[in-house]
C-alpha cells in the first residue's frame, strides 16, 4: 500500500491575513501563492509516481472538507488525474477553540485565565496532551484519526484501493504518522510541523519521509 500525506498549500491563515478577517477555520482559502505551490507540487508528485512505477488505477484522493484542503487537492489533481475523490471529517485540522485565529497577544489579553491553565497543562503534561480551551489536543486528533484508518484498511481489503493521496493539515498529518507507526508522544514533541504542500510518503509500512522538501515556488 502506498499513502501520500499532503499538507495544504499556503492559506490566508498562514500569512496572518485572517487575523483581521476572522473567517471560520473551515472557510479559510489558499492564497494565490498557495495555489501555485499546490499546482507545482502536484506536477512533481505525478512525475514521481510515473518514475517509480506507481499504478494510479486503484488510487483515491481523501481530503479534509476544509476549503484550503479542497483547493489544494484540486490543484494537485490537475496533474494526478484521480477520479475517485472522497472527504472525511476526521481529517480536519486541530480545533483551536477560544484561541482560533487570535494572535498570542490577543489570547493573553482576552483569555488570561485560560492561557495560564493551558500553559500549565503544556508544562506539566506536554503539548501532545494539553487541550486548547473549547478545542482539542493533539491526543484528541490522534484518537479521531484512528477511526479514519479503519476506512483505509476496509477499502483495501474489499475494493483493492492501494494508493491514497490524503490532503490534510499539519497536526493531523503528524498524528496520522504517530498512530500508523505507533510513534510516541515524545516523537510528536520533536517532530516539526510540515511546511505547506510537503508530501510524506508511506510505502508498504515504511515511513519514507518527506519527498519534496527541495521544491521552492
Amino acid at each position: 500500500m502506498h499513502i501520500f500525506l499532503i499538507r495544504h498549500g499556503e492559506s490566508v491563515g498562514n500569512t496572518g491575513e485572517n487575523l483581521k478577517e476572522r473567517l471560520p477555520d473551515h472557510l479559510v482559502p489558499l492564497t494565490e501563492h498557495g495555489k501555485k505551490q499546490a499546482y507545482r507540487n502536484g506536477q512533481f508528485l505525478a512525475d514521481y509516481c510515473k518514475e517509480n512505477g506507481i499504478d494510479l488505477s486503484r488510487a483515491r484522493i481523501w481530503r479534509s472538507p476544509f476549503v484550503r484542503t479542497r483547493e489544494t487537492s484540486e490543484e494537485f489533481n490537475k496533474s494526478l488525474g484521480i477520479t475517485d475523490i472522497l472527504e472525511d471529517i476526521t481529517l480536519i485540522e486541530q480545533q483551536y477553540g477560544l484561541f482560533d485565529y487570535l494572535s498570542l497577544e490577543e489570547r493573553w489579553e482576552k483569555y488570561p485565565n485560560e492561557c495560564e491553565e493551558f500553559q500549565r497543562q503544556a508544562d506539566h503534561f506536554g503539548k501532545f496532551y494539553a487541550r486548547l480551551p473549547l478545542g482539542e489536543s493533539p491526543f484528541d486528533v490522534a484518537i479521531r484519526i484512528h477511526q479514519f484508518m479503519g476506512t483505509i484498511y476496509r477499502d483495501y481489503e474489499k475494493h483493492g484501493v492501494d494508493t491514497l493521496f490524503v490532503f490534510t493539515h499539519g497536526t493531523t498529518l503528524r498524528t496520522f504518522l504517530l498512530r500508523w507507526f505507533h510513534y510516541t508522544p515524545e516523537w510528536y514533541h520533536e517532530e516539526p510541523n510540515p511546511k505547506n504542500c510537503w508530501i510524506r510518503e508511506i510505502k508498504d509500512g515504511c515511513d519514507c519521509g518527506y519527498i519534496n522538501t527541495h521544491i521552492t515556488v
